[in-house]
């Protein structure tokens, strides 16, 4: 029986595994494997709700064992440190307790098909102190760390009722998507903390920094989304500094190219991404990002490897790289599910066509700004307001439907509608 091992359990490794496994596993054609560091599965696009308390993880995140026994796989808990492509096995380092001590030796797990979908880690590009004093939001433990960092800062405030107001200073590099959105749920934070009852420290005293090197925010997007996400950000309170180079990250703040100095008490860095850096040291073909470099079937060059989403390059019909996007995973894991199947069926595999749906960001609650793209708008359209809340919205809800089905989707929406009615409105713990 011929073995399927994906390494990675984002959104593309896990929408992979669970169509595999209901197309072969369940059925006996093959033995479907999947491995992740982690033993829960969030979406990634939702981290900056996490990091605010917008989305309680505890009840969005979805468990690997659990989901693997109802749909047709299995699952390993570890983090892949090495590869032996003569033998096909995947290394796994060990696994450690909070002492220390070792639970899992290290393991070599086989397989006849390999398929990567480790993901990225944000790239500070070496500069000096980024990575001692700045938060980094790339899995949910870093998110729930900030998150807790952030309501220490406000009960501090609220610490001494003598005092007057006190001012918070939250600083981000980058932005794209993930810093654009998490200055805007931050002002959000602040708004809620405020009917809770701490008082000390309100969105007026909220002075968040977004920094960008380029010449404005959400370069990857069309120019007149950028102007009206700067536009949002600047009436909520945002000090958007474009053009800005950072050269070095203290505990007190940024220090720029132009020598001068962002003060900041909480420090994000969310510009730039990058695969891990021992994905260069596989033997395959990697680029400047860590990235392995695959054909248009999603296949390195060693035939019996695969990979998807951002850890891989692969170029687009427009001649330029695919953008390290979520949509951009979920094309991948359809593209190789039907591959893989007929690859198992010994039929050729077709080619992955990557196709822009457009793009959307989220302000909180306070908008939506994105453009949709395709045959149904014939080119790029802007849209903004609640239109583009609730596309913004299905995007989450087409990757629950590969993951579950139509019906459990619905059933996980009504109960989302109900929890935002019997729930605090954000995570106060």
């Amino acid at each position: 029986m011929e073995r399927i091992l994906i390494v990675g359990g984002g959104a593309g490794g896990l929408e992979l595994a669970t169509g595999l496994g209901r197309l072969l596993g369940k059925r006996g054609k093959a033995h479907i494997e999947l491995i992740d560091a982690n033993q829960t599965h969030l979406w990634k696009p939702l981290l900056h709700e996490v990091a605010t308390g917008a989305l309680d993880s505890g009840i969005d995140e979805l468990n690997y064992l659990a989901h693997g026994k109802m749909h047709g796989f299995s699952f390993k808990l570890g983090r892949m440190c090495g590869l032996d492509r003569d033998n096909k096995e995947v290394i796994l380092s060990p696994i450690h307790d909070d002492e220390g001590e070792v639970i899992v030796p290290e393991r070599r797990i086989a397989y006849d098909t390999l398929v990567l979908a480790i993901g990225s880690v944000t790239n500070d590009f070496g500069t000096k102190g980024a990575a001692d004093n700045c938060f980094f939001l790339d899995g949910r433990h870093q998110a729930e760390r900030f998150h807790h960092t952030l309501l220490n800062e406000f009960l501090r405030a609220n610490a001494n009722p003598e005092e007057g107001p006190r001012a918070l200073n939250i600083a981000i590099v980058g932005a794209g998507a993930t810093g654009v959105e998490l200055s805007a749920e931050l002002y959000n934070t602040a708004e809620l903390l405020v009917r809770y009852g701490l008082k000390k420290l309100t969105p007026d005293n909220l002075k968040v920094s977004l920094i960008e090197a380029g010449p404005r925010i959400l370069p990857a997007l069309p120019e007149r989304i950028s102007q009206a996400a700067t536009r949002e950000l600047e009436k909520l309170g945002v000090s958007v500094q474009t053009e800005t180079m950072i050269t070095e990250v203290t505990e007190d703040g940024f220090n720029t190219k132009d020598g001068r100095m962002i003060p900041a008490q909480l420090r994000v860095w969310a510009a730039g991404v990058k695969a891990p850096e021992f994905m260069s040291e596989l033997g395959l073909e990697t680029n400047r990002a860590n990235q392995l470099v695959v054909n248009a079937s999603l296949q390195t060059e060693d035939e019996s490897i695969f990979a998807l989403g951002d850890c891989c390059s692969v170029m687009g019909k427009d001649g330029k790289p695919v953008p390290p996007r979520a949509q951009a995973a979920h094309q991948q894991a359809s593209h190789l599910l039907k591959a893989l199947r007929a690859r198992h069926k010994g039929q050729p595999m077709p080619e992955f066509v990557y196709r822009d749906k457009g793009s959307l960001v989220s302000l909180s609650r306070y908008s939506t700004v994105g453009s949709l793209m395709g045959n149904l708008t014939k080119g790029s359209m802007m849209i903004e307001g609640r239109l583009a809340r609730l596309v913004y919205v299905s995007l989450y809800r087409l990757h629950q439907i590969a993951l579950h089905g139509y019906w459990h989707t619905i059933l996980l929406s009504l109960v989302g509608h109900i929890n935002k009615v019997i729930r605090p409105r954000l995570k106060l713990h």
